[in-house]
C-alpha cells in the first residue's frame, strides 16, 4: 500500500494539481495536497463527479444523450449493489476483513518466537509467517483504511489508517490517501493523473525491475515518505515521524530481545527479509492491473463505468495473495475501482452482480491469469514500461 501511487517522484503531484485545474475540475483547482479533514471525507467513500470532457468523446446519438446514458449505467449498476450492501449483516460488510487482520496480529508471537530456533525448519517458518503478517497489515490493512472501508465511522477510519499506514507501513496517511484515493481512483489510467506512473522507472532493465527491484520497497517506502512530509504540516510531519520511528524500532527490538538476534546487522537484514517477502506480487499487481490496458487524456476521457471496465483489470484468486493483499487488490479489482469504499468481502460478494451486468451491457470485464500478465510484460517492457503509453481513441462505445 504505501507506494501504491503514493508517488515518490514529488513533482508528480504538483502535475496533478496543473492539470486537473487546466481540465477544470473545481474539486481540485490550485489545491496542494489535503488537509486531514479533507482526507477523512474522501476516505469515507469519495467519487469522482463527471468525467472531464464527457461531452466531447461519447458516440450514438448527441453528446449529451449519451452522457446520460453512462450515467443511467451506472446508476443502474449502484442500485444492485446497494441492495446487497444493504442486506448484509456487519460481518460480512466488515467483520470478515476485521477478523483477517486480528488472526494476522495473533500470528505475530509465533512467528518471532520461531526465529529462537537453530533448526532450519522453524527459523523458515517464522520468517514466511512474519513475512506474510507484514503484508496482510501494510498492504490490506492500509489499503482498507484508506478508503474507511473498515469502519463506518470517520474517527475510528482516521485512527486506523494512521495505524496501518504510518505505524505499521511507514508511510504518511495524507499523501499516501491523497495520491491513491483521489487522483488514482477518481482518474484511473488518465494520463498524467492516475495512469500507474508511479510504478514506471525506464532506466531499469526489464529483469532487474521484475525480479530484483522489488526487494527495495521496504528501503525505498520509508525514504519516500520521509522526502513527502514536506508538502504536509509540520503537526502532520511530526506525527507521521513518530509513528514510523515507532513502528520500525518496535520491529527491532523483537527481534533483537524475543527472536534473539545476535548484532543489529542481522537483526535488521531479517527485517528487510521479512518485509519483502511478498514485495514482487506487490508490484506486479499494481502494474498487471492498469499498465497495458486502455489510456485516456483529460479531456478525452469516457464516464465512469466506461472508464473503470475499460482501465481495470482482475486476476484469479490466489489464496496466499487474497489473504495478504485482499481481494479488491487481486480478483475484484473492477469491482473495488467502481465501489471503492466497499471492503475486500463485500466486493467479492458483489462480483456475480457487477460481471454479469458488464457483460450483459457489452461493457469490458477485464480477466487476465498472472503467469499471462508477466509473460506479456516481459515480452513488451519497453513499450508499457518505458515509453509513453498511446491514447486511447473511444471508437465503438457505446
Amino acid at each position: 500500500m504505501p507506494l501504491e501511487d503514493g508517488d515518490p517522484v514529488r513533482q508528480r503531484g504538483q502535475r496533478v494539481n496543473d492539470e486537473v485545474s487546466r481540465a477544470g475540475d473545481p474539486l481540485l483547482q490550485g489545491t496542494p495536497a489535503p488537509d486531514g479533514s479533507m482526507m477523512e471525507a474522501m476516505a469515507e467513500g469519495w467519487e469522482p463527479g463527471p468525467a472531464l470532457g464527457d461531452g466531447d468523446v461519447m458516440p450514438g446519438g448527441t453528446p449529451q444523450r449519451a452522457g446520460r446514458h453512462e450515467e443511467a449505467l451506472m446508476a443502474e449498476l449502484s442500485e444492485l449493489v446497494q441492495k446487497v450492501v444493504k442486506s448484509s449483516s456487519w460481518w460480512e460488510r466488515h467483520g470478515v476483513d476485521i477478523s483477517i487482520l486480528a488472526c494476522s496480529f495473533l500470528l505475530l508471537p509465533a512467528g518471532f518466537l520461531c526465529l529462537r530456533s537453530a533448526q532450519a525448519a522453524p527459523f523458515l517458518a517464522g520468517v514466511l509467517t512474519l513475512g506474510v503478517v507484514h503484508h496482510t497489515l501494510t498492504v490490506k490493512g492500509s489499503h482498507l483504511a484508506s478508503h474507511n472501508a473498515l469502519t463506518e465511522s470517520k474517527s475510528w477510519g482516521k485512527v486506523w489508517a494512521i495505524f496501518f499506514i504510518e505505524l505499521c507501513s511507514a508511510f504518511t496517511v495524507e499523501q499516501a490517501t491523497y495520491n491513491h484515493v483521489k487522483i488514482h481512483h477518481g482518474y484511473t489510467n488518465v494520463i498524467g493523473l492516475g495512469d500507474s506512473s508511479t510504478w514506471k522507472l525506464p532506466f531499469l532493465n526489464r529483469y532487474v525491475y521484475m525480479f530484483i527491484a522489488p526487494l527495495a520497497v521496504p528501503i525505498i517506502t520509508p525514504l519516500v515518505a520521509l522526502d513527502l512530509l514536506r508538502n504536509v504540516e509540520w503537526k502532520t510531519a511530526l506525527r507521521t515521524l513518530c509513528c514510523m520511528f515507532l513502528g520500525l524500532y518496535c520491529h527491532y527490538w523483537v527481534l533483537l530481545h524475543v527472536s534473539g538476534f545476535q548484532s543489529p546487522w542481522s537483526a535488521l537484514l531479517c527485517m528487510l527479509l521479512t518485509r519483502s517477502l511478498l514485495a514482487h506480487p506487490y508490484i506486479h499487481v499494481n502494474i498487471f492491473q492498469h499498465i497495458g490496458l486502455p489510456m485516456f487524456a483529460a479531456d478525452r476521457k469516457p464516464k465512469r463505468i466506461h472508464l473503470m471496465s475499460l482501465g481495470v483489470l482482475n486476476l484469479p484468486r490466489n489464496v496466499l495473495l487474497d489473504w495478504s493483499f485482499g481481494h479488491s487488490l487481486i480478483s475484484c479489482h473492477v469491482e473495488h475501482h467502481l465501489f471503492p469504499s466497499l471492503s475486500d468481502n463485500m466486493c467479492l460478494k458483489i462480483k456475480p452482480i457487477v460481471s454479469q451486468y458488464l457483460k450483459q451491457k457489452k461493457l469490458p470485464y477485464n480477466e487476465d491469469t498472472y503467469i499471462s500478465r508477466l509473460q506479456l510484460f516481459l515480452q513488451r517492457y519497453e513499450e508499457l514500461m518505458v515509453h509513453a503509453p498511446p491514447i486511447t481513441e473511444l471508437v465503438g462505445i457505446q
